[in-house]
């Protein structure tokens, strides 16, 4: 499978360099760049003692090849079986088994005891000419590099761990440039001066050298003396579309006889189809499931007549589901994954709301799959999502717990420890007040609780059925809430209490437009005036309204349009009548916020089609202009008040205004006015005559 993953890493680079072009949060970007795992090193060989082999191994520290104590390879490695000594085949073997039975992550994963076994072989570290051991140890992956490593335990912690371990000798090479270290007791992985690490046979000197300067020379010295080169690798993995399973899609590739080059499958013979198999098992051997069906491995190439055998491994979900929304585009097309207009009048996709559990599977390798249908012309963009959010969970309602003691008392929970026998419980919300930053019980406020609130799940008992609450307020109420709770992106805490809240505010909009409820049920008619004209005013408060919500909701922002709405409704409350403009306008606003409701609404103003087939309100610039401005309004130069006036306010209509003004007109008593000085939408000076007592 080699080959699957240098085509994959082929567009690492690619993936790498396009994310900083995309729309999405920084830490599912961060995610995607530490799975692509991009690092720059050098690839060196190691001569096995007494043989013509060499092990190339790959490095993303070159500067510490003199601490090289010994080599590891993967239990996979396909030279194990050339080098390893007879004495140690059977152990090797039995290892290998072992190491086949795991996962790449738990083979990876770095809290697990380091195992291995050696292989009875050395090799000579080229930059010293020592004959180190070379070990088998599954903490080493056949996917990565090369499938081997030169390990520097004093230098790395695994491969510190594993020679405490097997009592392998330890050689720091690598100072701190604040000090001495002890590499026997942990591993020194940070930056620093090169030491030991210098020899006149090899040519290699590098002593006294910072690390980056020795690394870069080291390079040097490996492509002069052909022992290695510079080299750039990937951590990306094939695994995700080459699993050892029967479940999945099949990878239409053969092989020629028992060559491990991969021929792809002509179109004509696709779809490929699973064999039916009876039995799903691991065949034991370390070949997938679907090797048991000879008859369907076993086939012939048609082009050149040679027996070939078909790829046993399969892809997972994640290979039919990276190009889905494509197909959404035309889902009825069986003569092409999506027709080439439809991409391009649809594509790419606006926005991708999800998880973030969702960033190094569905949306690393839907971005791959994207790139490479760009590059045989099947779509016309890049990227397959131009903007990616992130939606926070909505926690259970909070709870607030206290504690007991052995003896049934409440004691505070700061004094709480883990060594003590103490019960929870949980205290109803009307026993507790706030009491500064912390919560307490209103009958003994020194006993203080804990406040949580907890993803919902069964377990804990939180969960609020939806169907409960559309049942009480109606699926208009409980859309509006959870887009009230908070910040789109943001986890918030549900409250069944604030959802009245929303339902209250639903029902003042319908009482607004369509009435209020008389003695015998019926509605009365609303305040809606269907021939009026809107004032000014309404004109304004209509304006500002559709600016805010519009920019919220392209800023993922919907509580804070949902208040913007509030407080529009606030101000129609004040109002005789509501022209028709301004009501439509204002139930187009609320549709994408309570589409049940603004659909009744629509059709009760007279409307025989959906709201649906409505342009959405556009702002009118011109009424979010203020005509009225705050003048300061100064005596002899010293600021006394100030004054709102139009903006077309002349210099008497100014004084008139101050002269009037409590604040003001106080120092203008018994004084006679000298001059003003009036600057037009800036200030009002009234200079006094302060020798005078005579009012002017």
């Amino acid at each position: 499978m080699r080959q699957w993953m240098l085509k994959i890493t082929a567009y690492a680079d690619r993936l790498l360099e396009d994310l900083n072009d995309l729309d999405w949060p920084e830490s599912v970007k961060e995610m995607q760049r530490n799975w692509i795992g991009r690092s720059e090193g050098a690839e060196m060989q190691f001569n096995v003692v007494d043989t013509d082999v060499k092990i190339t191994v790959y490095t993303t520290r070159p500067d510490t090849i003199f601490g090289a104590t010994y080599l590891v390879l993967a239990p996979e490695h396909v030279l194990l079986t050339s080098i390893v000594s007879g004495a140690q085949s059977k152990d090797v073997e039995e290892y290998k088994e072992l190491a086949s039975r795991k996962s790449e992550l738990e083979r990876t994963e770095l809290q697990k005891e380091k195992t291995g076994v050696f292989s009875g072989c050395y090799a000579i570290n080229p930059a010293n000419g020592k004959p180190i051991p070379i070990w088998v140890a599954d903490y080493v992956l056949g996917s990565y590099g090369t499938g081997a490593i030169m390990a520097v335990p004093a230098h790395d912690t695994r491969d510190h761990e594993f020679a405490m371990k097997y009592n392998i000798p330890v050689c720091g090479v690598v100072t701190p440039d604040n000090g001495s270290f002890s590499y026997l007791e942990k591993a020194y992985t940070g930056e620093g001066t090169i030491i030991n690490s210098s020899n006149s046979t090899s040519g290699l000197d590098i002593d006294g050298l910072p690390c980056k300067t020795a690394g870069s020379k080291v390079i040097e010295w490996l492509e002069k003396t052909g022992n290695g080169m510079k080299k750039v690798n990937f951590k990306l993995r094939d695994w995700l579309f080459a699993r050892q399973r029967y479940w999945g899609e099949p990878i239409p590739v053969i092989f020629l006889d028992d060559t491990t080059e991969g021929i792809p499958i002509s179109e004509a013979e696709l779809p490929l189809m699973l064999p039916e198999l009876d039995e799903f098992t691991p065949t034991g051997t370390g070949e997938p499931p679907l090797a048991k069906a000879l008859s369907w491995v076993k086939t012939v190439d048609p082009t050149s007549g040679r027996h070939a055998r078909r790829e046993t491994n399969t892809m997972p979900q994640w290979a039919g589901s990276c190009w889905y929304y494509l197909r959404f585009m035309d889902p009825k097309n069986s003569k092409a994954l999506v027709d080439k207009e439809k991409e391009m009048y649809w594509g790419p996709v606006d926005v991708y709301v999800g998880g973030a559990e969702h960033a190094v599977l569905h949306l690393l390798y839907a971005r791959f799959w994207h790139k490479v249908l760009y590059d045989i012309g099947v779509v016309s963009t890049k990227e397959p999502f131009k903007c990616v959010i992130n939606q926070g969970i909505i926690l259970g309602e909070v709870q607030y717990i206290a504690f007991r003691d052995p003896d049934g008392n409440f004691v505070s929970s700061d004094s709480v420890d883990s060594t003590g026998n103490f019960s929870q419980e949980i205290v109803p919300e009307e026993k507790v007040i706030k009491s500064g930053d912390s919560f307490v019980l209103k009958e003994n406020t020194n006993i203080r609780v804990i406040v949580r609130a907890h993803k919902m799940s069964k377990s804990r008992g939180n969960v609020i059925n939806p169907d409960d609450v559309v049942l009480e307020y109606g699926a208009d109420s409980l859309r509006l809430y959870e887009m009230f709770m908070g910040p789109f992106r943001d986890s918030k805490t549900w409250s069944t209490s604030g959802i009245e809240g929303v339902h209250r505010f639903l029902a003042r909009v319908w009482r607004l437009i369509v009435g209020s409820p008389s003695p015998d049920g019926l509605f009365k008619d609303g305040t809606v005036d269907l021939e009026g004209e809107p004032s000014m005013d309404q004109l304004r408060s209509l304006h500002r309204c559709i600016d805010k919500v519009t920019e919220e909701i392209e800023g993922t922002r919907f509580n804070t349009g949902i208040s913007a709405m509030m407080e529009f409704t606030n101000a129609a409350y004040k109002w005789d009548k509501l022209p028709r403009p301004v009501v439509e306008a204002f139930v187009l606003l609320l549709s994408p916020y309570a589409p049940h409701m603004a659909e009744e609404l629509w059709s009760r103003l007279g409307h025989t089609t959906s709201l649906a087939y409505e342009a959405f309100p556009k702002v009118n610039p011109d009424y979010l202009k203020e005509s009225t401005l705050v003048l300061p309004v100064q005596i002899n130069g010293k600021t006394r008040g100030t004054i709102q006036v139009e903006k077309t306010c002349t210099e008497e209509d100014a004084f008139k205004l101050a002269s009037l003004d409590s604040k003001v007109s106080k120092f203008l008593e018994g004084k006679t006015i000298k001059k003003k000085i009036f600057v037009p939408g800036k200030i009002l000076n009234i200079v006094l005559d302060m020798k005078s007592v005579k009012v002017g």
